[in-house]
């Protein structure tokens, strides 16, 4: 067997084979047998597949595109399950982008923050309120609320919005650190929750906790978005759009920053790295990714309250990045990925299929044992479980290897070559 998969692991043909009849497979399966959970989650888990292949990286971003913009929505469009599916894989591209930006703030600077979710609300509460008539409360100008057209600029002014969020937060904590921050930044969450459940008076800004509903929806070419099969495209772009950035930050200079900054405060400042600016980065382009998704829900789902944005939602977002590994971009996206398809799919069907054998009399279950009631003990054993095995993360971060001798060769290039010019 071990021969078999060192065999595998080394031939691409092999590889490449094996994974297109998977896919091909999984994908006629899902169309065949609409309401099969299993072959749902068989075809996404290609992509985990994909990623442990020897191909490069452009063929795996497009054949990962071609299975998430083709065949993930052709597959599942063959029956009256397609708007669920389109709406699991919506919410995981959600969450995972959410996850993507606490990972810049918890498992790259090194800050624990137990109040992400605020910024989720700020991105929310944005669109929310100029989408209604909420806005003409206090607006002096304008008429409101706004058309759907402007839900594409309020994704970008709730980005902006959470990043401001994000820095306000920011410059008071720069003093503390460890449990002390977990501390300020659960009760800045709170206090931002708060104060959106309660801003219906003097005036009535969010609604208070009657919440914010009839948001308008999204529209794009005269076509107005209300279903999960048109934002699963919408949040698609903008979760690429999230990778592409954290990647990019991940290997620049300020992502080295947050690195040492996360191993050493003392030791990165000593080398000078600006620690504030670093942190005050860190809380902003992590907030950022969270305001666009708020607007995106709030679109989506046209109404918003303070009860979406609760503590648990922000502990759920650690978990992700704690699970998948921290500061790792596929640890990451592979934690955040199975938590949300195991709290809204796995775990819930289930619990329907034990509602359903009971109900029948196939058997008995106690009221104390209730599959309802046991679905959060099977979600944190199973939490357990990882925590146990794989304690650094499903996928841990790998920092890159340099060989000296090609950076001491790279290094004597550009000094020959600065030598060329002055002479």
């Amino acid at each position: 067997m071990k021969k078999i998969w060192n065999a595998y692991s080394e031939n691409k043909l092999f590889q490449g084979v094996f994974l297109l009849i998977f896919i091909a497979v999984t994908s006629l399966s899902l169309y065949l047998a609409q309401k099969s959970v299993t072959a749902f989650l068989l075809l996404l888990s290609s992509l985990l597949l994909l990623y442990f292949t020897k191909f490069s990286n452009l063929v795996k971003w497009l054949t990962a595109g071609v299975i998430l913009v083709v065949l993930l929505p052709a597959a599942a469009g063959g029956g009256d399950a397609y708007e669920s599916y389109m709406e699991v894989a919506t919410l995981v591209g959600i969450y995972i982008s959410m996850a993507l930006g606490l990972n810049i703030v918890v498992g790259m600077a090194g800050l624990l923050d137990l109040g992400f979710v605020a910024f989720f609300a700020v991105g929310a509460y944005t669109y929310g309120i100029f989408a209604t008539g909420q806005a003409a409360n206090f607006m002096p100008f304008g008429t409101y609320p706004l058309s759907g057209e402007s839900f594409w600029i309020f994704i970008v002014l709730g980005c902006f919005a959470a990043a401001l969020f994000g820095i306000l937060l920011g410059i008071p904590v720069l003093r503390v650190k460890g449990d002390y921050l977990a501390i300020v930044t659960l009760g800045f969450g709170e206090i931002i929750r708060i104060i959106f459940n309660n801003l219906d008076k003097p005036v009535n800004i969010t609604n208070g906790a009657m919440g914010i509903a009839s948001i308008t929806p999204p529209k794009i070419f005269g076509i107005e978005l209300i279903y999960s099969s048109q934002f699963y495209y919408v949040v698609l772009i903008i979760l690429v759009f999230t990778i592409f950035t954290v990647r990019r930050f991940e290997h620049s200079k300020i992502g080295r920053s947050w690195k040492a900054v996360r191993e050493n405060e003392i030791a990165a400042q000593a080398m000078g790295v600006p620690l504030v600016r670093t942190k005050l980065i860190a809380f902003a382009v992590g907030a950022s990714f969270s305001g666009m998704m708020g607007v995106i829900f709030a679109g989506k789902q046209t109404f918003v309250d303070p009860t979406s944005f609760t503590l648990l939602e922000s502990i759920t977002i650690l978990v992700m990045v704690i699970l998948g590994g921290m500061g790792s971009v596929p640890g990451v996206i592979l934690g955040a990925a199975v938590m949300t398809i195991l709290n809204l799919q796995v775990l819930t069907e289930l619990t329907n299929w034990l509602n359903g054998l009971s109900s029948s009399g196939a058997i008995t279950i106690p009221d104390a044992l209730s599959p309802s009631k046991m679905q959060r003990l099977i979600f944190g054993a199973l939490l357990i479980v990882f925590a146990l095995y794989r304690p650094k993360g499903l996928i841990p971060a790998k920092n890159p290897i340099y060989k000296e001798e090609e950076l001491v060769s790279s290094k004597l290039m550009d000094m020959n070559q600065e030598q060329k010019a002055q002479a």
